[in-house]
């Protein structure tokens, strides 16, 4: 049985979502950040990174959501969560996934992240009023430039739209209105009413 480490709030919730759409045998353990359980030695032993999430196989821990929603769609390949059979379709699914890992969340990072990247309180506040111009630039990117529809990558779901819904959540939070991008807007509503979705958003409230 696979085990997901995850926290409610995070990039966490794509991997959470695509283990229930690909149908895995799994559970899920959630961490407070309120609690700082992300840095308890306990689970510092499974992800030394002292973030999440973290899936734990059988042959070890795996970080970093793009690697996961890989893993999941090629240990389950019957739920086609991606095109395993054609290498160009698969490395444009990796890279869409990538973009949203190394700059979209990056971006949102920068509301309550700054430390990680400066010193001055006032470095902090500059990169937090950034952040609606830089979640907006990328969201506008998405639907003009890489967005296929009616699916991220045209007519097959794939672990690019967990992914893109779950930073599509953090929109509202980010003073961004996810209704610039109608496409991306249509996408949302659409993720949310499938089961496995409101399946883990309920599992997410409990």
């Amino acid at each position: 049985m696979l085990k997901l480490y995850y926290a409610t709030g995070t990039c966490a919730l794509a991997t959470y979502m695509t283990l229930e759409e690909a149908g895995a045998d799994y559970s899920a353990e959630r961490l407070s950040f309120k609690d700082n359980q992300q840095n308890s030695p306990d689970y510092l032993a499974i992800n030394p990174k002292g973030r999440v999430p973290a899936l734990v196989t059988d042959r070890g821990v795996l970080t970093e959501t793009p690697a996961m929603l890989a893993y999941i769609a090629q240990t389950f390949p019957k739920a086609k969560l991606a095109p395993l059979d054609d290498p160009f379709d698969f490395a444009q699914v990796q890279s869409f996934n990538s973009y949203l890992c190394s700059t979209v969340h990056i971006n949102h990072a920068h509301k309550m992240r700054g430390a990680r990247w400066a010193t001055e309180e006032s470095s902090f506040a500059d990169m937090k009023a950034k952040v609606p111009q830089t979640m907006g630039a990328c969201f506008k990117l998405i639907e003009e430039k890489m967005f296929r529809g009616p699916w991220v990558m045209g007519d097959q779901f794939t672990i690019c739209d967990p992914y893109l819904y779950t930073l599509s959540t953090w929109l509202e939070g980010d003073s961004v209105d996810i209704n610039a991008t109608p496409k991306i807007a249509d996408h949302f509503k659409r993720m949310s009413d499938r089961p496995a979705v409101r399946k883990v958003m309920a599992a997410q409230k409990a």
